[in-house]
């Protein structure tokens, strides 16, 4: 199953001011390539943080788009996703997925939300092979994984990654900043995960770097 991970940052690889602001690093020509991308795949894959967090859609919001939403896939293993939150009021309108690690909440399940449970791993985080293996089972076999550092450094780590599509903004947020990927736990270069440069393009004063898995 293809797994793409999109990464929006400064040039010092941060996705947000150390209070946690992040909109907007990336700008309109930026977010509307991630847009266009979205369109292209199954689901959209974040964590409980970034939904907590951002409260986000997570839809193709593209001027004259009439083409099927991707569906919205939250990795929440204790099922902290609110009833009150976007993505629950308009489950029944987009395809909506909480992958658990306990039995489904009634309150998520009567809002329309499918709850997937799958074994759980470190510190009690969704198996993201079984995490991958029961979407692949819903029907979502190319997933865009969106955030945020931890998702991203879990499915790096977990060599799950097939491609990154990177949009780097010119500015600097320094080491307080929070960072696109979390930790990987690499001791030498030789455990490093190696991608490949495919293509770079600029999207308004932003660069746009795409890459494959080596």
């Amino acid at each position: 199953m293809p797994v793409t991970l999109k990464l929006a940052t400064s040039l010092d690889g941060r996705i947000a001011t150390a209070s946690g602001e992040s909109r907007w690093i990336t700008g309109e020509a930026a977010r509307e390539a991630v847009h266009r991308l979205r369109a292209e795949h199954d689901a959209v894959v974040v964590g409980i943080e970034t939904a907590l967090a951002d409260d986000p859609e997570l839809t193709v919001r593209l001027a004259g788009y009439s083409g099927p939403q991707p569906a919205r896939v939250v990795l929440d293993s204790r099922q902290r996703l609110s009833p009150d939150s976007r993505l629950v009021k308009t489950a029944r309108d987009v395809r909506t997925c909480v992958v658990a690690t306990r039995e489904p909440d009634p309150v998520l399940v009567a809002a329309g939300v499918r709850v997937l449970r799958v074994a759980a791993a470190r510190a009690n985080h969704p198996d993201l092979r079984d995490v991958v293996a029961a979407l692949a089972g819903e029907g979502l076999t190319r997933l865009f994984v969106e955030g945020g550092g931890q998702v991203a450094a879990s499915f790096l780590g977990g060599g799950l990654v097939d491609a990154i599509e990177w949009f780097r903004a010119p500015i600097l947020l320094g080491a307080e900043g929070r960072p696109a990927v979390g930790p990987l736990a690499i001791a030498a270069l030789a455990q490093a995960r190696h991608f490949r440069r495919v293509e770079t393009r600029e999207v308004g004063d932003d660069l746009w770097e795409r890459y494959a898995r080596i």
